[in-house]
């Protein structure tokens, strides 16, 4: 049996999903910073060992110490495959960078940073790209990414894997209140960081083009980022808007999905949709952008609908469309969750990482 170290600095969600899953096929222990270890808390399978390290903030130089720990965990697990879920953190690079590592596979999420994404750490978007380089294999979500590895890098195509973003419908209504809400014919949700990329302002500007047509239309947004309020300098209608500005609690999150038909994503960029992956396990549907790994994630009038970006009069149309057509919601509803037993299905993905796996332990050639 393959022995895998699972490392991860965030996307707990992902994570997870995909050790549970992994744990039938491999030898599996889970590293991971404390904090996070207490936000996971007992998700795992209790086959998985979990191991933490003490990880301060950012810019504390006692980064150092923790990188030496995180190192020595590494060192006496010995493991065949170290799986490192992508991190933004520059003193992890420079560990990479100065290190001799186990065979090394990499999923990256973002190649690169969201436009106006305001988190990110400094200097991070560089130092990154020793794990682009460092690794034996890389994990991407969409053929998009794929391309933007192979062609702006210059990575050889063998060593970027394409294996989709798992659905996390199943994650969420195990963590929420288990009351079967009922969903509001006619509410919308847009869910998740409130940032420029994310384009709530075109849904925003459409919301009274749906209005005409669908006059009990309402819309949750539910997320924090940037002010609310400069989406609404006049303020707001209540009953046409529900607006939850902060980080939204675990066992929240499903309830939001469950009372909403639509998922609206109308970004302006995308590599790929933690928001897509809920809402198809939760059998919300999905009205985004056909933009970057949504145009990949979306299949475009079977299990959801694609619109171009920025396109306000298109958005309406498509929700207007959606909200008005019982039979076509059943149809939609019915393929995204075939397709959670699917291509979005863990077990699935497991099964393609394990392969990927055994490509990193062999002789590369290229």
């Amino acid at each position: 049996m393959i022995k895998v170290a699972l490392l991860h600095f965030g996307f707990e969600d992902y994570t997870i999903e995909l050790a549970n899953s992994l744990s039938k096929y491999v030898d599996l222990t889970l590293i991971n910073p404390k904090k996070l270890s207490d936000v996971c808390g007992d998700a795992f399978d209790p086959s998985i060992r979990v191991v933490s390290f003490k990880k301060p903030r950012i810019r504390d130089p006692r980064n150092l110490l923790s990188m030496n720990a995180m190192m020595r965990i590494i060192k006496d697990i010995q493991p065949d495959v170290l799986h490192v879920q992508e991190t933004n953190d520059p003193w992890y690079d420079w560990t990479l960078l100065l290190n001799k590592m186990p065979p090394l596979v990499t999923t990256i999420h973002d190649v690169f940073r969201h436009p106006g994404d305001k988190v990110a750490v400094f200097g991070s978007e560089y130092t990154r790209r020793i794990a682009f380089y460092r690794s034996q294999q890389l994990i991407v979500h969409t053929h998009q990414l794929k391309k933007i590895l192979i062609e702006q890098f210059n990575l050889p195509e063998g060593r970027v894997n394409v294996i989709p973003h798992g659905e996390l419908g199943s994650l969420y209504q195990h963590r929420g209140d288990r009351s079967n809400q009922p969903r509001d014919p006619n509410t919308l949700l847009f869910f998740g960081r409130i940032w420029p990329y994310k384009g709530l302002k075109y849904l925003l500007e459409a919301m009274p083009l749906i209005a005409e047509r669908v006059p009990e239309v309402k819309l949750i947004i539910a997320g924090r980022g940037e002010n609310i309020k400069e989406y609404f300098p006049n303020g707001y209608d209540e009953n046409r808007y529900e607006i939850i500005n902060r980080l939204i609690p675990l066992e929240e999150v499903s309830n939001l999905f469950q009372r909403s038909t639509v998922t609206v994503l109308p970004y302006i960029e995308a590599s790929q949709s933690g928001v897509a992956a809920l809402s198809y396990g939760m059998g919300t549907l999905v009205v985004a952008s056909d933009v970057g790994g949504l145009s990949e994630i979306v299949q475009h009038k079977k299990d959801g609908l694609l619109v171009p970006p920025c396109d306000v009069r298109a958005l309406a149309d498509a929700i207007i469309c959606l909200l008005s057509d019982r039979d076509l919601q059943q149809k939609m509803q019915t393929a995204a969750l075939a397709r959670c037993q699917q291509d979005l299905n863990w077990s699935n993905i497991a099964a393609q990482t394990v392969e990927v796996y055994q490509k990193t332990m062999k002789p590369i050639h290229q």
